[in-house]
């Protein structure tokens, strides 16, 4: 049996601008990693980072709409090419 505590209720629902009452459950989970949550986290900030961690693979990221924002950013394509520039250049010395 893995020596498990019940991790006090956790928050569903998102915290700021949205108006939505949390939602309370409860899991279970490892106790050191119940025990490393509240040394690397701290206490009152578990909920919000466990559901930073989650969102992405639950609720599903639109990956077009982040891109096409991204390559409308000027500045960080102007960025991006000067980075892959200066690779291949450092890579083309490499060869060599």
């Amino acid at each position: 049996m893995r020596n498990e505590v019940p991790c006090p209720a956790i928050s569903a629902g998102r915290r700021g601008g949205n108006k939505q009452k949390p939602m309370l459950y409860s899991i279970t989970v490892d106790k050191a990693v119940y025990e490393g949550l509240h040394q690397v986290v701290g206490r009152r900030k578990i909920s919000q980072f466990i559901e930073d961690l989650v969102r992405p693979y639950v609720i599903g990221i639109d990956l077009e709409a982040g891109y096409t924002a991204m390559a409308a950013d000027e500045a960080r394509e102007a960025e991006a090419a000067e980075w892959v520039d200066a690779i291949s250049e450092d890579t083309a010395d490499e060869m060599r």
